[in-house]
């Protein structure tokens, strides 16, 4: 955990960081850091209704008027969620803003009896330094597909599927309750 990284040590010269629960007034400034990643083709592009919908999901990491990053989690199940959209304005990268909302996720993730987090990546190495581990995507639960069916990669998806288990204890159980909850998922390498 980053709890023991200063906010000087984060992000030099910026002042205070805040950290705190997204609201409609950071609609402008989420489109455009979210967005300018997807026209690179390393994020799903988020719309003003999509972001609106869900703005509740998200955490926002600011210095000052800037927002340095953002990151939503999504509830699938009751035992688990999907960390989306996480993104650090280029300027704020490598210098722990990752860490921090990804701290904040875990923490609202634990406070609400989540027993796993996962996500869709193509940084897996962040994720592993932060006690993710990469599974088979089938493993994950399939409401996460009703994003992927409207992707343009959904036939050749190269983005990895990582889960951290926030209860060791209980068992990660997402079964499927009838047959029409299945479709079959393209594999990377496999089409």
């Amino acid at each position: 955990m980053i709890s023991s990284l200063s906010e000087s040590a984060i992000l030099e010269n910026s002042g205070r960081l805040t950290v705190r629960k997204a609201n409609l007034r950071d609609l402008p400034a989420l489109l455009h850091l979210i967005n300018a990643y997807a026209a690179q083709g390393i994020m799903l592009p988020r719309t003003e209704f999509e972001i609106s919908e869900h703005i509740r999901d998200f955490t926002v990491v600011y210095a000052g008027l800037q927002l340095l990053g953002c990151g939503a989690l999504h509830y699938y199940t009751p035992i688990s969620a999907e960390i989306r959209s996480l993104a650090v304005a280029p300027q704020a990268k490598n210098q722990g803003i990752g860490r921090l909302l990804m701290e904040y996720l875990e923490k609202e993730a634990a406070n609400n009896d989540l027993h796993a987090i996962f996500a869709f990546t193509y940084i897996t190495d962040f994720f592993r330094k932060i006690g993710f581990q990469e599974v088979d995507r089938g493993l994950l639960p399939l409401k996460v597909w009703k994003d992927c069916l409207s992707c343009s990669k959904f036939q050749c998806c190269d983005e990895t599927a990582v889960i951290k288990t926030l209860r060791p204890t209980s068992s990660l159980d997402f079964s499927f309750r009838s047959p029409d909850e299945l479709i079959q998922l393209p594999h990377p390498g496999k089409i």
